[in-house]
């Protein structure tokens, strides 16, 4: 690709279809009318997407952006990707529903891939639509199969929009006060840059991880159904624990009875770039794994998959999914896998992640706004911060930066409890060229921040 960063984004081989719908006005108008006011839109000038190819999208102007951010880390393989589509295309016009209380080729042949995938010992899976309804699958199989009805989560951690994940999520801006679920618990997570206990890794005995003992002494009847965590943050702002962190908290809760479960909905399917998933990084082995997102590569598709003897409490009751199987999500899902193996996917993650955070490390030595750059492979956190030393939150400059982005074509996200630390999480498709435009152009919004500031 060729690329001249001063002017334009690199040069894309598709060219989108003349757009012939209603106008972003009429479309804002229809959704004030018709849509909950609580379906939040990103951007003062909200953005309006009509097409999208591999790592780049298109608004209704035709103007091309970089999408470093994957539609919210759910695009894997590349928006609309040829192979994807041309599987899907060929499915819809054999069948397009049927439900699990019937057989299917697909459901089958997805599941034994997926388990090709997993550690060793988990083998079955349970579909579902979404990451929340995943991870309301793997609570409720935790809390059958252990016969406990605690449930430990990490501060900052994010599962869902429904009831019991909204309940395992436990900073308020993501959470109505009548989700706040019985026998639900928080301990603290591994979020180094900001340790509740002014310590530094790694003469801290990785205090944070030991602190699920007192959670588990003062909060619980000493027994647990389990504990769930994703082993990078993603809405909580790509908080990376240390090494040692699950392995402390795996073994302590295995002592009290409970399971544990790794919410890999953002960061597996090889988006760290060294592992599939997530919880390799950390030599752990889950009991159970739940998935969305890139699962799927965009299609709405979730996952639960756990051992034999977990999966059969949920014998225990009529029970089956209507649209969990649907032969159209699992022949985007088995694509998608495929896809990531043929393309060598989870390979280019870890090369243009590592390529990506080395020139993110280089932006922080100039700019001061950066306190710190987290994450791996495809998965990477920028926190910006007023002052390296008290580490104020520069939440505002934060949002600031997102439409400065954009304005230069490129879209990112924004997290963390403080909503200060940029998302960078692309279609794992993403080339270096594609990195290095976006690293100037974050190079040239975080000049203009700190030059607006020094007037």
């Amino acid at each position: 690709m060729a690329i001249d960063l001063k002017h334009s984004l690199p040069i894309c081989d598709h060219s989108p279809a003349p757009y012939d719908g209603p106008s972003k006005d009429e479309v804002l108008a229809l959704r004030h009318q018709y849509l909950s006011p609580g379906i939040i839109t990103y951007y003062r000038d909200p953005l309006m997407i009509v097409e999208g190819h591999m790592q780049y999208v298109w608004d209704e102007s035709g103007k091309q952006y970089l999408d470093c951010f994957a539609g919210i880390v759910t695009v894997s393989v590349g928006h609309c990707h040829p192979k994807v589509i041309e599987r899907v295309k060929e499915q819809t016009g054999k069948l397009q529903h049927t439900t699990t209380i019937y057989l299917h080729p697909t459901i089958v042949q997805f599941a034994e891939k997926l388990a090709e995938k997993m550690p060793p010992g988990l083998t079955r899976s349970y579909f579902t639509n979404s990451g929340s309804e995943a991870n309301e699958v793997a609570i409720l199989s935790a809390r059958e199969y252990t016969g406990n009805q605690d449930v430990i989560a990490l501060r900052n951690g994010y599962h869902g929009g429904t009831s019991v994940p909204m309940s395992l999520t436990a900073h308020g801006n993501w959470k109505f006060p009548s989700n706040n679920g019985t026998n639900v618990h928080h301990t603290l997570a591994g979020y180094c840059y900001r340790c509740p206990f002014g310590l530094e890794y790694p003469s801290c005995g990785v205090k944070c991880a030991q602190d699920i003992k007192n959670v588990i002494q003062y909060e619980t009847p000493g027994e647990i159904a389990c504990f769930i965590g994703e082993p990078i943050q993603g809405v909580g702002g790509t908080v990376t624990p240390p090494k040692e962190f699950f392995k402390i908290i795996y073994d302590i809760v295995r002592q009290h009875g409970g399971i544990c479960i790794a919410d890999e909905v953002q960061g597996g399917f090889g988006r760290t770039g060294h592992h599939y998933w997530s919880h390799q990084n950390y030599d752990v082995v889950p009991d159970m794994i739940t998935m969305a997102k890139g699962i799927g590569n965009g299609i709405p598709l979730g996952g639960m998959t756990t051992t034999v003897g977990i999966s059969e409490v949920m014998k225990k009751r009529v029970h089956f999914n209507t649209f969990g199987g649907n032969p159209i999500s699992m022949t985007q899902g088995l694509a998608t896998l495929e896809i990531i193996d043929e393309e060598n996917i989870q390979q280019n993650a870890l090369e243009v992640g590592t390529h990506l955070k080395d020139a993110l490390n280089e932006l922080q030595e100039k700019h001061k706004i950066i306190g710190e750059v987290r994450g791996m492979g495809l998965m990477l956190g920028v926190e910006l911060v007023r002052d390296r030393k008290s580490k104020e939150p520069a939440n505002t400059e934060a949002a600031d930066v997102m439409e400065r982005m954009k304005e230069r074509n490129v879209l990112i996200g924004k997290g963390g409890l403080f909503g200060n630390t940029l998302r960078i999480k692309p279609p794992m498709c993403i080339t270096i060229d594609d990195a290095d435009y976006m690293v100037a152009m974050l190079d040239e919004v975080l000049s203009e921040l700190g030059a607006k500031k020094k007037s």
